[in-house]
């Protein structure tokens, strides 16, 4: 693979502490296939959205995304900044917290718009929190990565990814470090948004969006794990699935008492 030459501008101690500290450790735990990371703008703001199977997902993208000559800005729950070293480390690197299910999450949508027109890579689940569909697979999506796109009209850069669950399960208090995990991330064409960017931000415009942004997530998850998606997206809502959280957390302790 040849790896694109770096293009931005300051990198910052955040970033070069992380890379002297992780990318060896994934080195050493994972081998990876980037296919078409090419697609990855080598300049100006563009969203890249992702399906999202393990907590250890933002380090992986973290690597494909450096490889190709640009900085990583998450969208990270506004719980890990309340650590002092943690949430000054990211705040440093340049991330974004998110206040989930509250007010404040519109200051994480001003936030991230403005990161995007000020030609920042800005990355996003759609699905807002790891997937809670059975077999892993995408399930509905939140309106936030439709609306910094209509909003911006920035190229918005899908990739499909799957591995990252066998280095760490989703909620799994340890990782699977050995033998090394194959990590499979394929970049996809800007998702074509045209016909809708053009159109007022109605909800309806927003939910068309979204919808067609976890489709085409769902379509290249397909092609990386070679099988089919279940014909309807899974919702946590009307299975009765907790949204945000370890979902199988009150289920143990149900089962105690």
């Amino acid at each position: 693979m040849k790896v694109r030459r770096f293009q931005e501008d300051r990198q910052g101690w955040a970033w070069t502490l992380g890379l002297v500290i992780i990318k060896p450790i994934l080195l050493m735990t994972t081998k990876h296939r980037w296919i078409d990371g090419e697609k990855i703008p080598a300049e100006g703001g563009f969203l890249l959205v992702l399906n999202h199977i393990s907590e250890v997902d933002p380090l992986i993208v973290a690597h494909i995304v450096w490889d190709h000559g640009r900085i990583p800005h998450y969208l990270a729950k506004a719980g890990l900044f309340k650590n002092r070293f943690l949430g000054f480390f990211l705040r440093s690197a340049g991330q974004i917290p998110v206040f989930r299910a509250s007010r404040d999450a519109v200051g994480a949508y001003d936030a991230a718009v403005a990161a995007v027109r000020g030609g920042k890579c800005v990355v996003v689940y759609p699905e807002g929190t790891i997937t809670r569909d059975p077999g892993l697979w995408p399930m509905v999506g939140k309106s936030g990565a439709a609306r910094i796109a209509l909003a911006t009209g920035a190229p918005v850069i899908p990739v499909g990814q799957w591995g990252a669950q066998e280095l760490l399960a989703p909620y799994a208090k340890r990782p699977d470090l050995f033998p090394r995990k194959l990590i499979t991330m394929k970049v996809g064409d800007p998702i074509d948004l045209s016909d809708l960017t053009s159109q007022e931000q109605t909800p309806a415009t927003v939910a068309a969006v979204t919808d067609r942004i976890m489709a085409t997530l769902t379509d290249l998850v397909e092609q990386v794990r070679g099988e089919s998606a279940p014909a309807e997206r899974f919702n946590p809502r009307t299975a009765g699935v907790k949204e945000f959280g370890n979902p199988h957390k009150g289920r143990r302790r149900g089962k105690a008492s």
